[in-house]
């Protein structure tokens, strides 16, 4: 029986015993509270300009766009299971790597879950970069949305030469002091990660578990070409950006030569913004750079599964991936993999516009390294701070 079309009511059903025609009926009416990232103008826009008016249409289902990330949400989540609460403030959320690591460690993610929808036949589940989170086996409890590879971005004209490793840059920052700095945040730490690999010797080194000798080993090294290169960094290594946001405004009024962006297509994003000048480009380090996927994940005690799933299964259907892929839109790679789709599909993907300023994908997939555990990541934001930050 169709739910009545209330957007204030949702479905405390467990799908798990559920057709999907029946999950549909039931999810209609109902809304459903999104937690993301929302630190992105076009990200935002094909949010709210375009998912969340054809949920409506197509299931009327009120999808409400909340913010929220990381660490907020593993501390919310631990509050509302430590106060017993019965339903979370949050229905669907938009995860990866160390946040998917911290909810399963507290059980809080519902699952396994992604065998349902539909269009999950279309995931390149066996593609180690999608089907395997920071070493992690995603085993359904968190869904791929998007899959996207690290990238430096430079001005052509400025820049017409880049450093390629970490050799080339350590001479570039002593020939142009001011010029390079490494964000304190998600994307620097990233950029480190792939340096970490790259200083381990081996572009497998540090896949599985966490390493501590390891770790111990790739950092020492890595602290000290830090340390060694930073008094020609951006404010002679003395503070660094917290927000990726203020470096790309210091890369486009010439303050840098270099940004970063975890996601190979944003540059073209930003020259449609008129953010980047035209001539504008990206590129990958000779010793590569990492590539993941992100994620939607149904907290266990959301009060509407059933319309989070729904939500889910839309967001990963052809049409949704095909205009998110599209760069004028988002430029986020797909998770589908174009040769499961029908006939009609694969043409609309093999005929997307050419990337204008980012390298194609099939030329920076031979330099794509996995993330490793999340337990790098926690470390480098932790000693980048002490053996770097704090070294005066």
């Amino acid at each position: 029986m169709m739910a009545c079309n209330n957007a204030t009511i949702t479905s405390t059903q467990d799908p798990s015993q559920l057709n999907w025609k029946d999950i549909e009926q039931k999810a209609a009416g109902t809304t459903v509270q999104m937690t993301m990232w929302q630190g992105d103008p076009l990200i935002n826009r094909y949010m709210q300009d375009y998912v969340v008016p054809e949920l409506k249409q197509r299931y009327q289902i009120n999808l409400q766009l909340n913010t929220g990330q990381g660490n907020a949400l593993v501390k919310m989540m631990m509050a509302e299971k430590e106060s017993q609460q019965h339903t979370s403030a949050t229905d669907l959320c938009w995860i990866n790597g160390e946040t998917f690591f911290q909810l399963r460690q507290i059980d809080a993610l519902y699952g396994p879950f992604t065998q349902q929808l539909p269009n999950s036949q279309y995931i390149d589940f066996d593609n180690p970069f999608i089907g395997i989170d920071f070493q992690q086996k995603v085993d359904g409890f968190e869904c791929p949305w998007g899959n996207v590879q690290e990238c430096i971005i430079f001005d052509s004209v400025r820049t017409p030469a880049p450093p390629r490793n970490l050799q080339a840059l350590e001479a570039y920052v002593q020939a142009h002091p001011g010029k390079w700095t490494i964000p304190y945040e998600f994307t620097g730490m990233t950029l480190l990660k792939a340096w970490l690999i790259a200083l381990s010797g081996d572009k497998n080194a540090l896949n599985g578990d966490f390493d501590e000798e390891k770790y111990k080993a790739a950092s020492s090294q890595l602290w000290a070409y830090i340390n060694r290169i930073k008094p020609y960094f951006w404010r002679k290594g003395e503070t660094f950006p917290e927000n990726l946001a203020t470096m790309h405004q210091m890369f486009a009024n010439g303050e840098l030569d270099f940004t970063l962006s975890n996601n190979d297509a944003e540059v073209d994003n930003k020259i449609l913004q008129n953010i980047f000048p035209g001539t504008t480009k990206a590129y990958v380090f000779e010793t590569g750079t990492i590539q993941n996927s992100h994620y939607l994940g149904i907290p266990k005690l959301s009060g509407n599964k059933i319309g989070a799933m729904v939500v889910t299964n839309f967001m990963i259907s052809p049409e949704a991936q095909y205009r998110k892929y599209m760069p004028s839109v988002w430029g986020d790679g797909t998770v589908l993999d174009i040769q499961k789709l029908p006939q009609d599909w694969q043409l609309k993907f093999n005929n997307l516009p050419e990337r204008q300023h980012a390298p194609k994908r099939k030329d920076i997939q031979p330099y794509a390294l996995r993330e490793p555990a999340p337990e790098y990541m926690v470390r480098l934001f932790e000693d980048f701070r002490k053996y770097v930050i704090d070294q005066r």
